[in-house]
């Protein structure tokens, strides 16, 4: 692993991904397949020292910043990995926020150079001029604006770069968290941290392979999507699908169909919406050999409807951007449904009560804490925040877990997700797993709401399958049917039909934007 490097030794990630690919033998073999066909490893090597050339020419620095806000092209790894081979820092981030967020990460990160995708350059173009740090705007595209057109500015640098004389313990870059209860923080990454996800966790929990393809339905700038699409299939000399446009239904199973993809990396959300697009290839019509999803808890419900749909089985797991990829997972053949699985090896984890105590006992809830190699190191400029999060070794997640006996950890919901009914804890997560039961229910999302007495009980809103229309004798069928699903008082006291939840880029839905309606 990248960790193991001695102190000091140099060690770059861009040039280790690349170059164990080209030192195999595989510059001919196909690296990605985006909207204009494959592209080799060789292709990219020239690619991404082409970026670094350019980045360089226009006077940006080792450990500058450079924010990335690309569409899934190969353009998007070329930057990437051009930036890291030069020594400068990219930051990829969201391509769904709005112009303030883009204004307040560019003031935030003090960006020295912008690369963003043409369809997603209006977001910036009200605020381009007020940064002072911001020197170099890169237009990936066909129409710059007015500023470098990336495919013109990389016809003229030179195919061959040398590699800046990093380190493993060097900061390589960063990752904004996805904002589900506030601004976005920059979590800081280390070199050592991307091919340490492959090692920890693509290799012995998915056996990554050579041959195979893979597609992720979420996108590079996520944290769980840069390694499913990035650094996975690079650090066995695969091949990942991209797709620049949003994952819905008919492109994704269009890409599982058409490319004899093996590993596809989902979210909860998506495959809900698959399994009622009609769509979803069955068995025997597909080669997905093994599937993942992350992001938020996969309900029981989805797990055996995607197992008997497609005869695969969804490894669900905990990841985070603090942690970069996944460190807590289901393993094939040991799946337990509506269970994030058991610590992945070279991860310790523990639940901790509201005093900070380690809970010892099985089948006590608390919150989840989490050692590994891949933690950031900080939220950039965030002093206090990251004193919250990084505690010595341990980095706190935030969600609330439940270990069985057998070491089985389920999700309990987030901190500030929980519920206290009658002084009783409540996890939104247990219900919307009840809700999504009903035949009627496609999504759901539970929140706290007060009742006449100001006491907090639940409060679900649903989207219901299509062609359904709800009115209260449907929400009160959907009541009754949670009140004999689970205990009593956990069952929702309103239902409020809607037509979509809010939700990030991500996946995630954002609870404290129902919890404020």
């Amino acid at each position: 692993m990248a960790s193991e490097q001695s102190v000091g030794a140099p060690y770059n990630a861009a040039d280790d991904l690349i170059g164990r690919n080209l030192k195999a033998g595989r510059g001919d073999k196909t690296a990605f397949i985006d909207k204009d066909g494959p592209h080799s490893y060789a292709d990219l090597e020239a690619r991404a020292c082409r970026v670094a050339n350019l980045l360089t020419a226009r006077g940006i620095r080792a450990d500058d910043r450079v924010l990335m806000c690309m569409t899934d092209t190969v353009d998007f790894p070329a930057a990437f990995l051009g930036a890291i081979k030069a020594g400068i820092v990219p930051i990829p981030v969201n391509t769904r926020l709005t112009a303030e967020d883009y204004d307040f990460m560019l003031e935030d990160s003090r960006a020295r150079a912008l690369i963003v995708s043409e369809p997603l350059l209006p977001q910036f173009e009200s605020h381009i001029g007020t940064h002072r740090y911001l020197e170099t705007v890169i237009v990936s595209g066909a129409d710059a604006g007015g500023h470098i057109l990336l495919s013109d500015a990389l016809a003229d640098q030179p195919a061959t770069f040398e590699t800046a004389p990093t380190r493993a313990d060097d900061i390589c870059f960063w990752l904004y968290t996805s904002g589900t209860t506030g601004k976005p923080k920059g979590a800081v990454h280390l070199h050592s941290h991307l091919s340490d996800t492959a090692e920890l966790y693509a290799l012995p929990i998915l056996g990554i392979r050579e041959d195979d393809i893979v597609f992720s339905a979420a996108k590079l700038f996520f944290a769980y999507g840069l390694g499913n699409g990035l650094t996975f299939p690079m650090a066995v000399g695969a091949t990942a699908v991209l797709l620049e446009g949003p994952p819905d239904p008919k492109s994704v199973c269009a890409i599982l169909k058409d490319q004899g993809v093996t590993i596809f990396y989902g979210v909860p959300t998506l495959y809900g919406m698959l399994l009622a697009s009609g769509e979803l290839p069955a068995t025997g019509e597909h080669r997905m050999r093994a599937a993942t999803s992350a992001g938020e808890a996969l309900p029981t419900e989805l797990f055996k409807r995607f197992k008997d749909k497609t005869g695969v089985e969804i490894l669900d797991g905990l990841g985070s951007t603090e942690m970069l990829h996944i460190f807590l997972s289901n393993r094939p053949g040991e799946v337990r449904p509506g269970a994030s699985g058991k610590p992945v090896p070279g991860y310790e984890l523990r639940l901790v009560d509201e005093d900070g105590t380690v809970i010892e006992e099985a089948d006590a809830m608390g919150t989840l804490e989490v050692k590994g190699p891949t933690s950031a190191i900080m939220y950039w400029s965030q002093r206090g925040k990251s004193r919250e999060t990084f505690c010595g070794a341990w980095t706190r997640t935030g969600d609330k877990y439940v270990r069985d006996a057998e070491g089985y950890y389920s999700h309990a919901g987030r901190s500030d997700d929980m519920l206290k009914v009658g002084g009783i804890y409540v996890s939104p997560v247990e219900v919307e797993n009840a809700l999504l039961g009903h035949e009627a229910v496609l999504e759901c999302a539970v929140v706290g709401h007060p009742d006449h007495d100001q006491l907090i009980k639940p409060k679900a809103y649903v989207v219901l399958r299509e062609g359904l229309s709800g009115d209260e004798a449907l929400a009160d069928e959907i009541k009754a049917y949670v009140k004999q699903a689970l205990a009593g008082y956990k069952y929702p006291r309103w239902v409020e039909f809607t037509d979509e939840l809010p939700k990030t880029a991500t996946g995630k839905i954002q609870r404290f934007k129902l919890r404020a309606s």
